[in-house]
């Protein structure tokens, strides 16, 4: 076997390689530095990022990595979040082309997808059948289906569904030699015949006289997480595995589904999963959100409320409800939320009492509610239903996007955030746990999954100090012996990757790993992949993303950020990966990932290429790099981040400020100044707009024109109306706007009513509205200004539309600030003294 290759030269030949794929290969610095992070502390520089298409795709990236003794990182999307994709090899992404549902069979009760399948569309396509594929991360409209196995992710309602591993029937899989096999629940002896590859041969027989070994036995049942922890995720299924025939009479099938859920891609890539689906939940949502003033009273209220058989109980603390009323998207959210005072939240517990009928929810909460009160837990229990019970949940989803809505360099980390204990031990762990966070000064965020005993616990650290490292240190060494004394599982949902793989030993003890390591050994002999996950992980406070003692320059900014420099704005990016669900999931962000479905084209890209080059640059100008400039390209500053995304990063804000700060150094382009100067192009065109319409509204024409200012030759181009909106105002009868026809209201109803009313009692608002006739409506939109004026005469308006200057959104798109501040700073002057509270100015969007 050749030895490893230069860097230059292995370049080169993955290059080579790729000419035989049928998928993408990025060896660029730009992609490979959006892909050396995910949504952990954890960020490595990737050799390359492969895009399969195929299976065959699949086979050659094999054969390339056995050759060259290169690793590959499987990675879908959603489902990470202990750095499980982050490393130096070659990135294997499946969320783009292995995204087909193949088959469902109704009857049988089983669906068959690939990998890179999104979860919540995975059900919207199994909705007509009346099934439903129950494990549900908060990340489920992005979330994958491949990810979900290799990270055995449960969700919210996992004390109903439980993880994926308990619905994951069969997967096909390419081994490690190029082989392909498929694995199921079977039974070994009369199955043995019929397995052809020598790999999955030896992967059979290597694992049975492993669990047939007594010393073996004894130490598995000894020393993994006892049973009644629901979520346990600590390193390979060995237990689930001895459960089995014939090593447990009366046991299940022996499966080794059960061991490769949770395996984080080291083991095998997987092609196609098998999938058992259940009927729908429940018709009717119901709710009950208990108001608790301590964490310790939400959790003992949990084992009330477990009593009721509900489909999920999750908390929320206070931190993540106070950031909550910092974003505007999830301020609406938490409608429900009745604090104790002014400035104290309380901690929620949601519990779901869903039935088929709107009264059995009733009467299931009005016990539970009498049940609380008798024991002194809680202190408000409001019932919700319908669309107010999906607020909730959106809400509790966004918890780990809100955690990075912290200012300032201090951050929840996930360190420990995945700790799972028996649920009835929950109570004692946290008063442990906290106990241990307040020695050493520390607080942490609390929410998630607490009625199955796990909570995401994130402790409040500067990474980018060296005592911030040491915490991060010793917080996880602290933690892992007290989850262990409650023989819980360091991991419950998120997986070990190489966060939590240096703590297994202490976790399942010596004996154990070294039976894992045998795992690995077995399923990858040459540990092609994903190295470094779960065994043989490097030290957990090594590849931080964040160094010690790292510096946090100051900028000279033309936007100002509250708290904050514009390299902390975009270190609010989490990772979390909000900004990759598809159209089918509602809402804006992020219109041109939906279009691409490229990593590239995210709001989470953006964030990342700012972080990199604003930190690392040691330019001058640290915004002067093509690498910003090519993945900001894409974004139509839509704001739609500034709303949907749970850590309110605003990278319209960002784009802006990046493009002025770059064209300091570089110069304003041509095209950048036409379109900054829409409005004086516009106006003057509007003298002559069928000479404008006849050159634009022709294809051909338009064409050429495009071609010679610089835009794609098939971009449609806005075309003017014969008329300008100012025009049509001052023709009309009074010139500043008609009388105001009056506003008629109904007794007893606040609700304007067009039109005659029933009852002759009228009343006019008799108020003077400014309109402000920004140039898109004026030239362009015409019809929408008169149909606006209309509407505000019709509801009792005086509409005078004053003048002013151009609105400098044009300018503002193009990234020109400082121009388009003068702008706004002739307006003001030209407004100030007729705009006020009695007299408002308003606007078209």
């Amino acid at each position: 076997m050749p030895p490893l290759p230069e860097v230059s030269d292995l370049t080169r030949l993955i290059q080579s390689m790729a000419e035989q794929l049928s998928g993408e290969c990025y060896t660029d610095f730009t992609t490979r530095t959006l892909y050396a992070t995910d949504a952990s502390a954890y960020r490595e520089l990737p050799i390359a990022v492969i895009v399969p298409k195929t299976d065959a795709d699949l086979k050659v990236l094999i054969a390339f990595a056995r050759h060259y003794k290169l690793s590959l990182i499987p990675r879908t999307a959603g489902t990470s979040l202990a750095g499980q994709v982050v490393g130096s090899g070659i990135v294997v992404d499946l969320s783009k082309y292995f995204t087909s549902i193949l088959e469902v069979n109704p009857d049988e009760r089983w669906v068959r997808v690939q990998p890179g399948v999104i979860r919540d569309e995975l059900n919207l396509f199994l909705e007509p059948y009346g099934l439903y594929f129950g494990p549900e991360t908060s990340t489920a409209n992005r979330a994958m289906i491949g990810g979900m196995v290799g990270n055995n992710s449960c969700g919210a309602n996992s004390v109903v569904y439980g993880s994926t591993r308990e619905h994951l029937l069969e997967v096909k899989t390419v081994l490690s030699d190029g082989s392909e096999a498929v694995f199921s629940a079977q039974q070994w002896a009369e199955n043995a015949d019929a397995i052809q590859g020598d790999l999955e041969r030896s992967i059979y027989t290597g694992l049975f006289d492993m669990l047939a070994d007594s010393t073996n036995e004894h130490e598995i049942r000894r020393n993994f997480p006892k049973p009644t922890v629901e979520r346990r995720n600590t390193g390979y299924a060995l237990d689930l595995l001895l459960g089995c025939e014939p090593f447990t009479p009366d046991g299940p099938p022996f499966d080794l589904c059960k061991l490769i859920a949770g395996s984080e891609g080291t083991l095998c890539l997987l092609t196609e999963i098998k999938l058992n689906i259940i009927p729908l939940p429940p018709a009717e949502s119901g709710l009950v959100a208990v108001h608790c003033h301590t964490i310790d009273e939400a959790l003992r209220a949990t084992l009330v409320a477990l009593r009721y058989k509900p489909y999920a109980v999750e908390l929320i603390d206070d931190i993540i409800l106070e950031r909550a009323d910092s974003n505007p998207e999830q301020r609406k959210n938490s409608f429900f939320v009745q604090k104790t005072s002014a400035d104290e939240y309380p901690i929620i517990l949601v519990v779901d009492l869903s039935r088929d009928t709107r009264a059995e929810v009733e009467e299931l909460a009005t016990n539970m509610e009498a049940e609380l009160r008798a024991a002194g837990m809680g202190y408000h229990y409001p019932l919700l239903f319908g669309e107010d019970s999906k607020k909730i949940w959106i809400l509790r989803k966004a918890g780990l996007g809100l955690l990075g809505n912290l200012p300032g360099d201090e951050k929840a980390v996930a360190v420990i955030e995945d700790t799972a204990v028996a649920v009835e031990d929950l109570p004692a762990y946290i008063r442990d746990f906290n106990q241990i966070l307040q020695t050493h000064h520390l607080s942490a965020v609390h929410y998630a999954h607490a009625g199955s005993g796990e909570l995401h616990l994130r402790p409040i650290i500067n990474l980018k100090t060296a005592e911030g490292h040491r915490q991060y240190r010793m917080i996880a060494e602290e933690i892992a012996t007290l989850v262990k004394k409650y023989d819980g599982s360091l991991s419950g949902e998120h997986g070990d990757g190489r966060l939590r793989g240096e703590f297994i030993p202490q976790m399942v003890g010596a004996h154990n790993y070294e039976l894992m390591r045998q795992v690995k050994q077995l399923w990858d002999p040459m540990g092609i992949f994903n190295p470094g996950k779960i065994v043989d992980t490097p030290p957990m406070d090594t590849f931080l993303r964040y160094e010690a003692n790292q510096q946090t320059p100051e900028f000279k900014t033309v936007f100002r950020y509250q708290d904050q420099t514009v390299l902390q704005h975009a270190e609010q990016c989490n990772g979390s990966g909000d900004c990759r669900k598809t159209h089918l999931s509602g809402g804006t962000m992020c219109p041109s990932y939906m279009a691409t479905r490229n990593e590239k084209d995210t709001t989470r890209a953006r964030a990342n290429i700012l972080r990199e080059m604003l930190t690392h640059s040691e330019k001058q100008n640290r915004f002067d790099h093509e690498e910003i400039k090519d993945v900001m390209d894409l974004c139509l500053s839509c704001k739609g981040c500034k709303s949907e995304c749970p850590s309110n990063v605003d990278v319209a804000k960002l784009k802006a400020e990046f493009l002025q700060q770059y064209y300091d150094t570089n110069g304003i382009p041509f095209r950048s100044r036409l379109v900054a100067n829409f409005a004086r192009l516009a106006g003057l065109a509007s003298y002559i707009p069928w000479a404008w319409n006849g050159v634009l509204g022709r294809p051909a024409l338009r064409r050429i024109a495009n071609r010679m200012v610089g835009f794609h030759p098939e971009r449609s181009m806005p075309l003017l109306e014969k008329e300008t909106l100012r025009g049509w105002f001052a023709k009309r009868p009074h010139g500043s706007g008609r009388p105001p026809a009056p506003l008629h209201r109904r007794e007893g109803n606040t609700a304007p009513v067009l039109g005659k009313p029933s009852i002759p009692r009228q009343e006019s608002i008799g108020m003077t509205v400014y309109l402000f006739c920004d140039e898109f409506t004026n030239y362009n939109d015409v019809e929408v200004g008169r149909k606006a004026i209309e509407l505000l005469e019709r509801l009792g308006y005086t509409v005078i539309i004053p003048k002013h200057g151009e609105s400098g959104r044009a300018a503002l798109s193009k990234g020109m600030l400082r121009y388009a501040k003068k702008l706004a700073e002739r307006n003001v002057r030209a407004l100030a003294n007729s705009i006020s509270a009695e007299t408002p100015l308003v606007g078209l969007e």
